[in-house]
């Protein structure tokens, strides 16, 4: 095939981008949407750009060295970036393509109609140009590289272009290009670079349109920015815009900046910055009638694109011009209702402790075992709670359960509902109602047998799962699956759990109200449930201390289990990481016992991992190597019998604690009978708050049992060549899976999507609430008695203490000392195991009764949940104080 040099913009389209990148694809699909006016122009394409680094051969050995050196590595990076810059601006541009740019230019001088352009411009020798790059992962709807790599405007004459375009190949390894792009795991070598040069555009004004508000996310409103002169002014941030907000085809709201400065042309090319005539500066930049123009015109845009869209504008004596539109790659997507009617949306993830994306098999399959509809978004799972909002009979129940889950999930959604003109107002249907004549449940006995009867049930429905699902296989499995998730959810339902899980909550929260109010005591059922039976994620965590010191004596399984581990953070863990290691363990003195304790812990607990909600993720049964870390911290840093110590530490301290607290009650006028009362609470506390943790591990037990029967399935389509690699059914949902298996077909594009949107998803941030206009409502405290600068969160088990901060996003790169505070996004019951050895907790996501609180109170570890950005604004090493009675974090000097 010939190869082609340049082309003209009129004759591409943004499914183009391999030939001349995401900008000039992009524009060349503006000039097709009618009324849409696209200055001018050619593209030189990547054919070039291929061609002329093949005339470099030393750059091939420049970027494999790029490509192993760390992002944050910033001075190895400028250094051989600035190398492979030089080396790509020193070759000529080749005679040929060179005549081929020269004589397109002469084309664009004789364009004509929409695309003649205001200004002197010039034509020939004198004509001016703007010559722009346009990177091949530029500009798509996971990455829009905005000004990573370089324009240069007002570029007079053939010769000078023909410099730029050279300058512009360059600037595809600038700085912060080449980290961008490892940051957004783009291979620099896949990466191609095109040219887009159009006549110059000579602008009254010019600025950006959000076609979405860029801060809240809602899709309703637009904004522009507007400044005088050349958009390079408002990019560079030289000035301050105008801003113009847009709903409805109206401007909603304003404010009119100083504009001192702008940018202009330069007579004999360039731009230079000017001073604004004083009588000027606060002159807007755009009517109003021009604003909603431009957003017209923008929604028009954006339909065509089919998201919301950044765009570049100009305004010269006849309308607008278009020179870029990109999507906003920041927003996150709105679940789809099938409706037009307003909707509130509300996360699963930070109810579940797990924000990460999931992916389809992951969410379809949660979708299909809850017990409420949710809606799929960004990889995250939504409940619409639209219809309880806007009834008044259950408006009240719900906000008190989110707040006790999570207080910014409440003041999110009161402030939607205190806008008044979003969610609508059902009449009272219940006013004037006779009660219901259905008695409430009788109150359930405080007896330990309800418990251990119904982890009994659990156990054996799991067992019944686990035989059934044997002979089961291709479209027989999915049918019994469907008929399994029925189960599933009878057991999650089931009333006696529900009444027991609600007796240890309602029993905790008498106690720290009444506690409260007679004693001033806060937060005092933290203490009271220490070590409390029946708790498996707190006995979780306690049981890898006793596998810890079956492998402390053992200095040579010690040595080889830390080989192991640094294999396997250096990513060359193999088939050490599905446990093909226990085997060579077995091998060295005192490896027998110590494969055995592993092993045993694995067959009780392996079903579990960090981010469990997702069966798709890698289960401890398949990679045990995720427990090495841990196991390691443990035998470092405690002694042999200390899970037993722990346990019986925490239950005295109980003990003391309801002593102190009965004789001080009984010490207050009509003190006998608050303590009789508050001791038949304290027994029903302890009786229940453990099983708490139950139903989410008889969750998991079964989601391992249907992982390995549908993992059979896939390796079966992989050996028929249906599917290239087991874990593509991850990528397909419950229903594709089954259409798959029953037809012996998969679409291997869809799979390749689903991939790449995938990990388009890591980069967006879930919100807790938002609506069906993709408007976010981030929720807040609320609270003024927080110390300045200090970091707000929920206070979720009492104490206070000082050491240092561990911030952990991997809990298997997780290195623990004794007295450290571990600093997190979120935890889920998989994280209990480090609970053991911390000091303290601190997490970005979180509620008073969500796992992570639950355990920490068990260990009496001060922990402070819901730290909005905690990862961030805590550095790993400082040391900070954790105050987890009253709900903050200082960051100490």
């Amino acid at each position: 095939m010939t190869e082609r040099y340049v082309v003209d913009l009129r004759e591409v389209d943004e499914t183009q981008v391999a030939v001349v990148g995401g900008k000039g694809a992009r524009l060349g699909g503006l000039s097709r949407i009618e009324g849409i006016h696209v200055p001018g122009g050619v593209c030189v394409t990547t054919d070039a750009f291929r061609r002329v680094m093949a005339q470099a051969p030393a750059l091939d050995g420049r970027l494999d060295e790029l490509s192993r050196v760390d992002p944050e590595d910033r001075e190895a990076i400028r250094m051989l970036s600035a190398r492979i810059r030089s080396t790509i601006e020193e070759i000529a541009v080749p005679d040929d393509i060179a005549a081929e740019i020269t004589g397109a230019l002469a084309g664009i001088d004789g364009l004509t109609g929409a695309d003649s352009l205001a200004g002197p411009a010039g034509s020939g020798e004198e004509a001016a140009y703007a010559v722009r790059s346009s990177a091949t992962a530029e500009d798509s709807p996971t990455a829009s590289f905005a000004g990573q790599q370089d324009t240069y405007l007002n570029v007079v004459g053939p010769s000078e272009v023909l410099r730029r375009i050279s300058h512009c190949w360059a600037s595809l390894f600038t700085e912060r290009a080449v980290v961008y792009r490892q940051r957004n795991g783009i291979d620099h070598r896949a990466v191609r670079m095109a040219v887009v040069v159009q006549r110059m555009v000579f602008p009254r004004a010019s600025g950006i349109l959000f076609t979405a508000d860029p801060v809240t996310g809602n899709r309703k409103v637009a904004t522009v920015e507007a400044g005088f002169g050349l958009g390079k002014a408002l990019v560079s941030g030289l000035v301050n815009p105008d801003v113009f907000t847009v709903r409805n085809g109206a401007v909603v709201a304003k404010a009119i900046a100083a504009k001192r400065r702008a940018v202009r042309p330069e007579p004999g090319g360039g731009t230079r910055e000017v001073a604004v005539d004083a009588g000027e500066q606060e002159r807007p930049a755009l009517a109003d009638e021009q604003a909603v123009e431009l957003v017209r015109l923008g929604r028009r845009i954006e339909a065509y694109f089919g998201s919301p869209q950044d765009i570049e504008w100009c305004l010269v004596q006849d309308g607008f011009r278009i020179v870029q539109s990109r999507p906003i790659t920041t927003l996150f997507p709105v679940p789809e209702s099938g409706d037009e009617e307003n909707h509130v949306y509300v996360s699963v993830g930070h109810g579940q402790m797990m924000t990460d994306p999931m992916r389809p098999l992951g969410y379809s399959m949660w979708q299909l075992t809850a017990l409420v509809p949710m809606l799929e978004a960004g990889g995250r799972l939504f409940v619409d709670v639209t219809g309880r909002l806007a009834s008044p009979a259950t408006r009240d129940g719900l906000l008190d359960a989110m707040g006790k889950g999570d207080p910014l999930i409440r003041d999110a959604l009161e402030t939607v509902i205190d806008r008044g003109d979003f969610v609508p107002s059902l009449p009272d249907t219940t006013s004037g109602r006779p009660p219901s004549a259905g008695a409430p449940p009788a109150p359930i006995a405080t007896d330990p047998a309800v418990v251990t009867a119904l982890i009994e049930r659990s156990r054996a429905s799991v067992e019944a799962l686990e035989r059934d699902i044997r002979t089961k296989s291709g479209p027989a499995l999915f049918a019994f699956l469907l008929e399994a998730f029925e189960e599933h959810k009878r057991v999650l339902s089931d009333p006696l759990s529900i009444r027991v899980i609600m007796a240890g909550m309602e029993a905790t929260w008498w106690l720290n109200d009444k506690l409260g109010e007679w004693l001033g005591e806060k937060n005092a059922a933290d203490t009271l449930t220490l070590s409390a039976p029946d708790n498996i994620t707190s006995e979780m965590g306690l049981d890898l201390l006793d596998v810890a010191d079956v492998i402390r004596p053992w200095p040579e399984v010690v040595a080889f289990l830390r080989g192991t581990a640094d294999t396997a953070d250096a990513g060359g863990a193999g088939d050490a990481g599905n446990g093909d290691f226990l085997d060579e363990m077995e091998k060295l003195p005192g490896g027998a016992e110590s494969r055995e304790a592993i092993v045993g812990y694995l067959d009780r607990y392996g079903m579990r991992c960090v981010g469990e909600i997702d069966i798709t993720r890698p289960r401890w049964h398949e990679r045990p190597v995720t427990l090495v870390p841990v196991i390691l911290d443990h035998v470092r840093n405690f002694e042999a019998g200390s899970a037993g110590r722990r346990f019986e530490e925490g239950r005295e301290k109980a003990r003391r604690k309801e002593q102190e607290v009965l004789s001080r009650l009984r010490a207050l006028p009509g003190g006998e009978a608050k303590a009789d009362e508050t001791r038949r609470m304290i027994d029903r506390v302890r009786t229940f708050i453990g099983y708490r943790e139950y139903p989410k591990y008889g969750i998991v037990s079964r989601y391992f049992v249907y992982k390995r029967a549908l993992l059979a399935e896939a390796e079966r389509l992989v050996r028929a060549g249906v599917l290239r690699e087991t874990e593509d059914v991850f990528h397909l949902t419950f229903q594709e899976f089954h259409d798959a298996v029953r037809t012996n077909r998969a679409d291997a594009g869809l799979v390749a999507q689903r991939k790449k949107a995938f990990r388009s998803y890591h980069a967006l941030t879930p919100p807790r609430v938002f609506t069906s206009e993709g408007e976010v409502f981030t929720g807040a405290y609320r609270r003024d008695d927080v110390p300045a600068g200090a970091l707000t969160g929920l206070a979720v088990s009492a104490g206070t203490v000082e050491g240092r901060a561990r911030v952990v996003l991997d809990m298997a790169r997780a290195d623990l000392e004794a007295g450290d505070i571990l600093v997190t996004a979120f935890t889920d019951p998989s994280w209990s195991p480090l609970f053991v050895g911390i000091a303290g907790l601190v997490t970005e996501v979180g509620g008073l009764m969500t796992h992570g609180a639950v355990i920490a109170r068990e260990y009496g570890l001060p922990a402070v949940v819901g730290v909005e950005r905690a990862t961030v604004l805590i550095r790993d090493g400082q040391r900070i104080r954790v105050h987890g009675r009253d709900g903050y974090v200082e960051i100490l000097p």
